[in-house]
């Protein structure tokens, strides 16, 4: 249903202002009658932002969520209550506004998943689904509590990415913005006093001129050209299937990034698979599932492909050998956990050992990208150095004294 701000009066004339969900128009109004409110003003918004994104729904909110419900849940406290526990004492005023429309949806007849249901940028098919197997096995609080520890291994390692992350993003602009800065206000300065020393100009003084040439005429070439490309690219992945398979598959092979991505993308997989299969869904629905969580269209026709193959009568373990994507050890822990019956315990072992290998290999990328980032620095001041000191240089050494 569509979400829309409002403000509306009370009896006493004073104004208040929230979101609803409502079908329509005269559903808005029959909701605010319903809490003694008039509508003043309305207008449709998108579920989980606010102004520039300000109250957006982020995945500490689901980890909140998911953990306070389960306590409820497992101290005896019915489904709607808590609830409306979580609405009272929610900070974030859209993820607010959703459970607030999740209890309505419920005391409208939907069952629990079919209100979550509703809002899929908020709840994923995977997050629906897991609480649809709490609610027919009885076991909410156990589901739960694995969505919890899943939710915040993915936080964890999304934070550890992006404090990696940050440091090269900081150095680079400012570096960025110091070269630009020089190349234009500066350097042309500098290589007009060195044109009027005469002599010869060496070639990196040659190249330095022609850049900051090229800067002072162009800087908005430089500055808007990767810009325009990002939203290129974005728009051409976003309505080309084609397009989309091959930056996927670029992204996958990229120095030093592509293979640790493809890691948490898997080891991601793994946990979620294992998860749906011990929670009692069928090893093709858990696999159908679970591919959306890998986000690589890549990856997903693998595993449509696993899944076909196994439909067809084929095992999980030969299926997922014949695609060719996954590693070795993806293959013979789901060959051991045909053979044990545990296929969840091996699904989880998989995880297990791709956790270790991608806190490794995030540990060692930091000093990596660091050192590179000074080595580039570095460059870029000996390329400054030699092109503006070494025909002074030069000058002051064909002086006869």
């Amino acid at each position: 249903m569509p979400l829309y701000k409002y403000k509306g009066i009370d009896a006493s004339g004073k104004f208040v202002r929230g979101s609803l969900d409502a079908r329509n128009l005269a559903d808005l109004e029959l909701r605010l009658v319903k809490m003694d409110l008039d509508l003043v003003t309305h207008s449709q918004k998108e579920h989980g932002v606010d102004l520039f994104g300000k109250n957006k729904i982020g995945r500490r909110d689901l980890i909140n969520f998911s953990f306070y419900l389960e306590q409820l849940t497992r101290a005896g406290v019915p489904i709607l209550e808590g609830l409306a526990d979580l609405r009272d004492g929610e900070e974030n005023p859209a993820f607010r506004d959703i459970v607030t429309s999740v209890i309505e949806n419920i005391e409208g007849g939907h069952s629990f998943s079919q209100a979550l249901a509703l809002y899929p940028k908020v709840f994923d098919d995977v997050f629906v689904s897991l609480i649809k197997v709490g609610e027919r096995s009885g076991k909410m609080s156990e589901v739960l509590v694995d969505i919890t520890s899943t939710l915040k291994w993915q936080d964890e390692l999304m934070a550890k990415a992006k404090k990696i992350m940050t440091y090269p993003a900081v150095m680079g602009g400012l570096v960025f913005t110091v070269v630009m800065f020089m190349m234009i206000f500066i350097v042309p300065d500098i290589m007009q006093a060195i044109v009027g020393l005469g002599g010869e100009i060496p070639f990196e003084t040659r190249a330095l001129m022609a850049t900051s040439n090229f800067l002072v005429d162009y800087w908005y070439v430089v500055i808007f050209t990767p810009i325009a490309t990002v939203f290129v690219l974005r728009y051409f992945y976003q309505t080309s299937s084609k397009a989309r398979y091959r930056m996927d598959g670029i992204f996958l092979k990229l120095w030093l990034i592509g293979p640790i991505s493809e890691k948490i993308k898997i080891s991601r997989f793994t946990r979620y698979f294992a998860l749906m299969f011990a929670s009692g869904i069928t090893v093709l629905d858990a696999i159908e599932l679970s591919k959306s969580v890998v986000s690589n269209s890549v990856l997903e026709d693998g595993i449509d492909r696993a899944w076909l193959q196994i439909s067809e009568g084929g095992s999980i373990s030969e299926s997922f050998k014949n695609i060719g994507i996954f590693p070795p050890l993806v293959v013979r822990m789901l060959r051991v956990g045909e053979a044990s019956g545990q296929m969840d315990k091996s699904l989880n072992n998989v995880s297990y050992f791709f956790d270790r290998d991608i806190n490794d290999s995030i540990d060692k990328m930091e000093p990596v990208i660091q050192t590179s980032m000074m080595s580039s620095i570095g460059l870029v001041v000996l390329w400054l150095a030699m092109s503006v000191l070494g025909p002074i240089y030069d000058t002051i050494g064909g002086i006869d004294y």
